[in-house]
């Protein structure tokens, strides 16, 4: 890479653009200047043919033809240096035009240049929206529109994920200091109620441990794979069934199980997790009695998929896309003392270690209530 010199600022590109117009238009000018002052030698200078030379010359032919050679000679020069002349001139003009034309077609860069020094989390959504023909420079100014607007939506999807997350461990603090409050207002508090208020620090400190473990995972899943693994998806949801099986027999639900063969390369214990989520969650939010299908399989040439399906309410099909944003919990069922709530964190981290995995997870809402959620990722 060339290095400026030292003392020399660099050039800019409109200064750039204009050398190159004027040293073109020089290179060309001067090649037709060289070429008109060719061709009128050329002209000029051509002998008589032999028809139109007289027998007899008269005594001052001699003197005739020395004075038309100075007249040619003085008329060439004469145009070369008029030439030159309105060559330097044109190409001073030319000089100018281009570099005005320069700073016309560049003018987009420029905005966009200002756009992207303005650019903060606070100026995010503004957009350049750019006129003109549809040629590069719109492609560019079309694009950095686009990544404003990807950075828009992730800087207010960050908001709401540390507002939402600083309400979620608000609650167990708040539960916890009203607890030991409470307890150290009466004037002598017996055992039973300081028994009954280490319960509750100790409910509250179990929630807060649960929130930060599912950030954590959260974090970690939305991080670069390392040391990936050869595995089967079908394993992973074997033994996620396995962990839910009490929960299944609590609510009585009717499980099916069709586990094909998928094999897949990635981190097993976060693929684990996101599979445990996926069955916690259709247990957790499906209906009492209701039926719950697990199946594996591959899809394609390229890709393993794993369907969970469940019973439940109906859920409105816009509302399918925000059931993978963090701290968005489920509304189907009412939780009580047997099932909490959560962090509605579950069906985030799904997403994220989808993502991470390459691939994709899609929740479908089935006609008849509940849900049929896909987990798609590239294959071994």
């Amino acid at each position: 890479m060339r290095r400026p010199r030292p003392g020399m600022p660099p050039l800019t590109i409109r200064a750039r653009l204009t050398l190159t117009y004027a040293a073109l238009f020089t290179l060309g000018g001067s090649a037709l200047v060289l070429a008109l002052t060719t061709a009128f030698y050329h002209f000029i200078f051509q002998p008589l043919p032999d028809d139109q030379i007289p027998s007899s010359l008269d005594p001052d032919h001699d003197h005739f033809v020395g004075l038309s050679d100075q007249i040619r000679d003085a008329a060439a020069s004469h145009l070369l240096r008029v030439a030159l002349a309105l060559l330097v001139l044109v190409v001073a003009v030319s000089a100018l035009v281009g570099w005005w034309v320069a700073g016309r077609l560049l003018r987009p860069i420029a905005d966009i240049t200002a756009a992207a020094r303005r650019a903060s989390g606070t100026t995010l959504h503004e957009r350049l929206n750019l006129s003109g023909p549809s040629d590069e420079l719109k492609e560019l100014g079309d694009t950095f529109d686009q990544m404003l607007e990807r950075l828009d939506a992730a800087f207010a999807a960050q908001r709401r994920f540390v507002a939402n997350a600083s309400h979620e461990l608000r609650t167990p603090l708040a539960l916890t200091r009203a607890a030991v409050e409470v307890t150290l207002a009466k004037p002598e508090p017996d055992q039973e109620q300081w028994r009954s208020m280490a319960h509750d620090v100790a409910d509250s400190t179990v929630r807060a441990q649960q929130l930060i473990d599912a950030l954590l995972t959260l974090a970690r899943s939305e991080q670069r794979l390392t040391d990936p693994e050869e595995d089967d998806l079908a394993d992973i949801a074997a033994e996620a069934m396995d962990r839910v099986a009490a929960r299944c027999r609590e609510r009585r639900l009717r499980v099916e199980s069709d586990l094909g063969p998928a094999p897949l390369h990635g981190s097993v214990a976060l693929l684990g997790i996101a599979v445990a989520n996926l069955l916690e969650n259709a247990v957790k939010y499906g209906s009492e009695g209701g039926l719950l299908r697990v199946t594996s399989a591959r899809s394609g040439a390229d890709r393993v998929e794993l369907t969970v399906v469940n019973d439940g309410p109906a859920l409105p099909a816009d509302r399918l896309d925000r059931l993978f944003e963090p701290f968005q919990r489920g509304r189907g069922r009412a939780p009580g003392p047997d099932a909490p709530e959560g962090a509605g964190l579950g069906l985030s981290i799904v997403r994220a270690v989808a993502t991470a995995h390459g691939g994709r997870v899609t929740a479908t809402a089935r006609p008849e209530g509940g849900l049929a959620v896909s987990l798609l990722l590239p294959a071994a």
